[in-house]
C-alpha cells in the first residue's frame, strides 16, 4: 500500500485535506487502516485525526441509514418500495411519485432547497419540500435530491412509530456493532469529532454540518450521522457477506444495486454504465457500489473482489473551495492497482 499511503501525505502535506482516515478490507483477508493530518479546535488547538475520529459523513446517511431502514421496514410489511408517496404523507402534492422513485433520485423533485443560514430558523422546510413543483415527470430521469431523501426519512418515522435515529440504531447500528455511529452525537464524544466548516467565525463541531439537517433538528433523512472508519467498514462487510447477519434477505440488498437507472439503484450510486464513470475511477468493475458526502466521505465496494474502502475526509475544514472531487477517483484507481490489478 505504499503509493496509496504516500498519496495521501502527500495530500495532506500540501494541504490539498486537512486530514483523513483511510481503511481498506478485502474478504477479511487483508486489511489497511491509517489516520492522516489533523483539524483546529475553535480555541486555534491543533488535534491530530486518529482512527477513531467521527466524522459527520454528511450523505453517506442516505445509505447508511435511510435505505436500510426503508428496506427493513419493507421486509417487516409495514411499507412498500413501490407505494406511493402520498399513501404516507398525504400532504406530498404528488400522485405519481413513488418510495422507489425516491430512493433512486427519479421523483423529480429538484435537488435542494433555496440556502438559508444555519443562523437562520426555518420552521417550515418540510411544508417548503410538499410545496415543491415536480421538474421532470417521475421515472423519467435521474436527479440526485437532498429532497426526496428527507420525505423518504419523514416516512420512515411514520411507519415504524420512531424517530429515524431510533428505529436505525435499535435494528442495524446495535446489530452491527457500529457503536460510534450516531445522529447528534452527545458530549462524551465531542472530543472525537473532525471539525468541518468555519461558519460565523467558528469551526462547526460535533453539530451536522448540512444546512437543512440542521434546522431539521440534526436528524433528517439526507445527513446527519457521525461515524468512524472502522463503523463504516463493519457496514460494508454487511453489504458484502448479508448472509453472515439475521438482519435483511440478501436478496433484498442484491436488489438494491441491480439494475441501476443511469448510475442510481437503490440509494447506491452504481458503476454500470461507461458514459457515468462513478467517484471510484473507470478501473473499478461494473457492478460496483458507493457513496459520497459532501464533507469530504465516501464508502466504495466492489462486490466480487470483496474490495471495501472507507475514506473519511473533513475537507471543508479548508472550506468549499477544494479538489476532492478529482482527489478521490485518482486514491481509488490507486488502490484498485495496489491491491487487486
Amino acid at each position: 500500500m505504499d503509493n496509496v499511503d504516500r498519496l495521501v501525505q502527500g495530500w495532506v502535506k500540501d494541504r490539498l485535506l486537512p486530514g483523513a482516515v483511510l481503511d481498506i478490507s478485502i474478504c477479511n483477508r487483508f486489511r489497511f487502516q491509517k489516520a492522516y493530518g489533523s483539524y483546529l479546535d475553535n480555541q486555534g488547538a491543533e488535534h491530530p485525526i486518529r482512527l477513531d475520529t467521527l466524522f459527520d459523513i454528511a450523505s453517506l446517511t442516505k445509505v447508511t441509514a435511510t435505505l436500510p431502514a426503508a428496506l427493513l421496514l419493507a421486509s417487516q410489511g409495514k411499507l412498500s418500495i413501490d407505494a406511493k408517496v402520498q399513501h404516507y404523507l398525504p400532504e406530498f402534492r404528488h400522485p405519481a411519485v413513488t418510495l422507489r422513485h425516491l430512493l433512486m433520485h427519479a421523483s423529480g423533485l429538484s435537488p435542494n432547497l433555496p440556502f438559508q443560514p444555519r443562523s437562520v430558523p426555518r420552521p417550515g422546510l418540510i411544508a417548503e419540500i410538499f410545496a415543491k413543483e415536480l421538474d421532470y415527470s417521475p421515472g423519467t430521469d435521474m436527479q440526485y435530491s437532498d429532497l426526496g431523501m428527507i420525505l423518504l426519512g419523514l416516512v420512515i418515522e411514520r411507519t415504524s412509530g420512531e424517530s429515524l435515529d431510533r428505529f436505525i440504531r435499535r435494528t442495524l447500528f446495535e446489530p452491527l456493532r457500529m457503536n460510534s455511529t450516531t445522529f447528534r452525537p452527545e458530549a462524551e464524544l465531542q472530543s472525537r469529532i473532525a471539525a468541518t466548516e468555519r461558519v460565523d467565525g467558528a469551526f462547526v463541531i460535533g453539530e451536522v454540518h448540512d444546512e437543512k439537517c440542521h434546522h431539521l433538528g440534526g436528524v433528517c433523512g439526507s445527513a446527519g450521522l457521525f461515524s468512524t472508519a472502522g463503523d463504516l467498514q463493519r457496514y460494508a462487510g454487511w453489504w458484502l457477506q448479508p448472509e453472515r447477519r439475521d438482519i435483511l434477505s440478501p436478496d433484498v440488498m442484491r436488489e438494491a444495486v441491480t439494475d441501476p437507472i443511469r448510475g442510481r439503484g437503490l440509494g447506491w450510486e452504481v458503476w454500470h454504465d461507461a458514459s457515468r464513470v462513478p467517484s471510484c475511477g473507470q478501473s473499478w468493475p461494473t457492478g460496483s457500489f458507493g457513496h459520497t458526502g459532501f464533507t469530504g466521505t465516501s464508502l466504495w465496494i466492489a462486490p466480487k473482489q470483496g474490495l471495501s474502502v472507507v475514506f473519511l475526509t473533513n475537507v471543508v475544514h479548508f472550506g468549499r473551495n477544494h479538489r476532492l472531487r478529482e482527489l478521490r477517483p485518482i486514491l481509488h484507481e490507486a488502490v484498485w492497482s495496489s491491491c487487486i490489478s
